[in-house]
This record gives structure tokens, sequence and C-alpha cells, in this order.
């Protein structure tokens, strides 16, 4: 005997099974943060029992949205993504809307694959992580043909594309002017990727807080590439030199362990020799040896605020170019102290900090 199939469920069923009233429901599920987040879940509840979810999916789509966020990110492997997602998924969550993620390796082919979310209707909106507009090839200046998009973590060259992140040239310049007041002079700063725009903000507050103190005798940026590797090879291009700096102003946390690493493998302390201060806070750098001393990015609220950036553009439907930089904090640790003075000797040849 073939079963009945069973009748739809409808906002009524799952009002009934929630112990609220149809309102309650439809508000629930369309405008959560208007909801006690006890009758939410109630009501979410419900829904699962009854399988209207379905019919509430179907409700968005008359409407001519999905309720989802697409999130591009070169990597998800970045130190830094977790935290910022949280902060996107909190946000995203009590306006009631999903995230979806896009995890590009900064691939074209699979930047195209996932815009392909925005001409179908799967997604209403970007978060960009990854420091570019999609490759998609969207005029500039034609504010009408952009999806509504907010990049966050890393700026992004167009007039009509909001940014969330920390503000990179204060953070690095109060980075800076910490290392000055434990009495170093000469600090080298270790640069992220050539043409990496993250890199060139942190200079100049490296610059900024040098300039404020002292005149800059010696030249001491070098190049690095943003990874510990990186670090290393930097500090192996300063040994070449006659005199060496007292202190290290990394790019990264990561260029920090990598300088680190290379000065303890050649005999030196840190921080009794050199002191090294990074930038982002990633969790290894409190359980590294010394543990670093850097500058916190507030991942959380970054990833927040972008999306709910995003949302109210979606709503509105209108292109902003509204900026939001946040305020990075000083976390001290082991890495940094006052500088040695005397001279310093590895292997025969005589380097003497300034």
């Amino acid at each position: 005997m073939d079963e009945i199939p069973k009748k739809p469920a409808t906002i009524d069923d799952v009002a009934k099974l929630a112990g609220v009233s149809i309102a309650t429901v439809s508000r629930a599920i369309s405008k959560p943060n208007k909801v006690a987040d006890s009758t939410r879940k109630k009501v979410m509840g419900a829904v699962a029992r009854t399988g209207y979810i379905a019919n509430a999916m179907a409700q968005n789509l008359r409407k001519q949205r999905s309720q989802m966020v697409l999130v591009l990110t070169n990597s998800i492997a970045d130190p830094n993504f977790p935290g910022v997602l949280i902060g996107l998924e909190k946000a995203a969550n009590e306006r009631g809307y999903g995230v979806l993620i896009g995890n590009t390796e900064a691939d074209v082919d699979l930047e195209k694959k996932y815009l392909r979310f925005l001409s179908t209707g799967i997604a209403d909106g970007m978060i960009l992580l990854t420091g570019h507009l999609p490759v998609a090839g969207w005029p500039q200046g034609v504010p009408n043909l952009l999806p509504p998009m907010v990049a966050a973590m890393r700026p992004i060259d167009h007039l009509d594309v909001a940014y969330v992140g920390v503000n990179d040239t204060n953070s690095t310049k109060m980075a800076t002017e910490y290392l000055i007041s434990l009495g170093h002079e000469d600090i080298a700063f270790i640069s992220g990727p050539p043409g990496d725009v993250i890199s060139d903000l942190r200079y100049q507050g490296y610059n900024a807080a040098l300039a404020n103190r002292f005149k800059k005798n010696v030249e001491w940026s070098v190049r690095g590439d943003g990874t510990s590797e990186g670090g290393r090879a930097a500090v192996e291009r300063l040994f070449i030199r006659d005199t060496l700096p007292t202190a290290f102003a990394c790019y990264n946390d990561d260029t920090a362990i990598g300088v680190i690493s290379a000065l303890q493998s050649r005999g030196f302390n840190v921080p009794r020799d050199f002191s090294v201060i990074g930038f982002d806070d990633i969790p290894f750098s409190n359980h590294y040896t010394p543990s670093i001393t850097t500058i916190r990015q507030p991942r959380a609220m970054i990833g927040k605020l972008a999306m709910t950036h995003l949302l109210d553009l979606i709503v509105k439907k209108s292109p902003s170019s509204k900026n939001t930089l946040l305020h990075g904090d000083l976390i001290v640790r082991s890495s940094c102290s006052t500088p040695r003075r005397a001279a310093l000797i590895f292997g025969g040849s005589r380097h003497r900090t300034r």
C-alpha cells in the first residue's frame, strides 16, 4: 500500500508547535534580531521539526533574496581568517543570513567560479578579504553594475567599495614608538611582499614614528614577503652590513618569527641582544619563545562591522564608499627590551649596534 504523501508544513503548524503567534514566527524567520533569543530558538526548533524551512526559503526567493552572503578569501589557512569569520557569521546570523565561503587561493578560475553565486542569485552580496575586485571586470565608476560588496582586512582601490579594517599606519606607528620608548634608535622595518598595500601602509607608520624623533642616517627597511622564511632571509641580508639595528619592526608575526629564528641561529638572544615586534597577534605568537610583542587586530569586530555594513547595503541597494578604520592594540610580551649597547660578536666578525 502506497504511503499517503505528507501535507507540507505551514506557518500555522510552526506557530502551534512553538506556542507563539504566526506573526512571531514570521519575524523570527525574516528578522531574527527583532525576536527574543529564547523565542527564536523555539521557533527555529519548530521549523526544523515540521520541515517548514523549505517554504521559508521559497519565500526568500519570491523576495528575490537568497539570505546568503559570499565571503571570498585568498586562503582559509590565513591565521587571521577564523577570527574575522566569527564576526562575519555572528552579524549575519543576527540578521537572518547565512555565509558561503569561497577559498580562491588567488586563482582566477576559482574566482570566476565563485562569482556565479552572484549571477545566479545564490548570494545577495560579497565580503572581499582578497584585496582586489573579483576578476569579472566591472567597469570603474559605474556603481549600478557592482553587486553589494564590502572589503575587509585588505583595502580595495575602488571608490565604490567600502572598507573595514585596522588602521595599519597608526598601529605600526604605535609599535615603532614603543621600541623608541625602550631606547631604540636604529630600528629595521621588515616589509611584506612587493606591491602589498598593507605593507606600504605599515611602512608609512614606521617612518612617521622615526620622523617624529630622529633624522634617519641609515635606511633600515629590508624587503620581506610576509612569511617566516622571508623574515629569516631579511636578517641574513642585514648581516652583510657593518652596522646592525638594535630592533626589528616586522610586517606581521610570521615575519617576526623568522627574524627571531635567524637571530637565534646566529647565537643571539632575543630580547637581550635585539628586540623584535610583530603585527596581527596570531595564536602562535603567544606560544613562541620568546613570546612576541605585537599589534592585535580586532578581527571579530572587523568581521562584524563589515557584514553589518554589507547587509545595510543590500537593503538600501545603493553603493557606499564609507571606510571604517579600527584601533589596533599593543600587546607587550617578551620579545622586546631596552637595547644592549655592547659590541655584538659572531663567527669572528664584529658587528656593532649604532
